[in-house]
């Protein structure tokens, strides 16, 4: 069985007197997808804040690769090869693919320009061309601008900025926010097709979705949050769509339930 790429245990979030999350024991292995599945307020959001760093827990643990670590910012996070890819995408529409790819990690020129803090466009498009080559993606020429892409060709982008930035030495860590929201089917299942290749290459994939249908495609293994509490952790292959339904809902005890509360 593969190491797990990132472990949480014993999680707590507090705001106040509300207690978003409630001893989380969450973890992924390398080469996985977890699907993290819950209605609205049930600490999704919170749990996937957390992950990236951009949340510190009132208490618990976090393990990277079997290491304990302590997030104070996302950067800490993207240090230990966790990288988030927002609802949002967080893209430069002006840009085009090659600059979108390579931002926070230019390429300069060499000599006076480079120290000037000039960018070598031409190496940054043979280098984007060469990661997205490697992620088998097909999309766009490099030299295009976001803002002239389809919604599924964004999607695409951001989470290919998202692989190279995780896909190195020791694979790392996608956290995804709802990635095909907004999209059609074809756009979706060009994510899905994106999201399984990773996985296939040692990339460990925490997916936040409302959608069923993708989770049981895409994902290996499923957690559900019920009130920042965890519900259910179960392999696809042994749940169906009612039963998480069930969980999400609350209709279905949880699988964690003491004899006292199943009652």
């Amino acid at each position: 069985m593969a190491d797990n790429a990132l472990e949480l245990r014993n999680i707590d979030m507090h705001y106040g007197y509300v207690r978003a999350l409630d001893g989380i024991d969450i973890a992924v292995r390398q080469g996985e997808v977890l699907g993290l599945l819950g209605d609205n307020g049930a600490g999704k959001s919170t749990l996937l804040k957390v992950m990236s760093g951009a949340h510190q827990p009132t208490s618990g643990e976090i393990r990277v690769h079997g290491a304990e670590k302590t997030f104070g910012s996302p950067a800490d996070a993207t240090h230990s090869g966790i990288q988030m890819v927002y609802q949002d995408l967080a893209l430069v529409d002006a840009q085009d693919i090659a600059t979108n790819l390579n931002l926070g990690r230019e390429i300069l020129r060499r000599g006076p320009l480079g120290w000037l803090g000039f960018v070598d466009h031409k190496a940054q498009r043979r280098r984007s061309t060469a990661e997205l080559e490697k992620l088998g993606v097909r999309t766009a020429a490099v030299t295009r601008p976001v803002e002239m892409l389809s919604g599924g060709q964004r999607q695409v982008v951001a989470l290919a900025r998202g692989a190279t930035r995780v896909n190195g030495e020791q694979s790392g860590i996608l956290l995804l926010d709802e990635p095909t929201a907004a999209l059609g089917y074809e756009q979706t299942q060009q994510v899905q097709s994106l999201i399984r290749r990773l996985a296939d290459q040692g990339v460990a994939c925490v997916l936040v979705t409302h959608n069923l249908p993708l989770a049981m495609s895409v994902c290996d293994r499923i957690a559900v949050l019920n009130r920042g509490r965890k519900v259910a952790d179960i392999p696809v292959a042994e749940t169906e769509n009612d039963h998480l339904v069930g969980w999400i809902t609350g209709a279905r005890a949880s699988m964690f339930a003491t004899a006292s509360e199943a009652s």
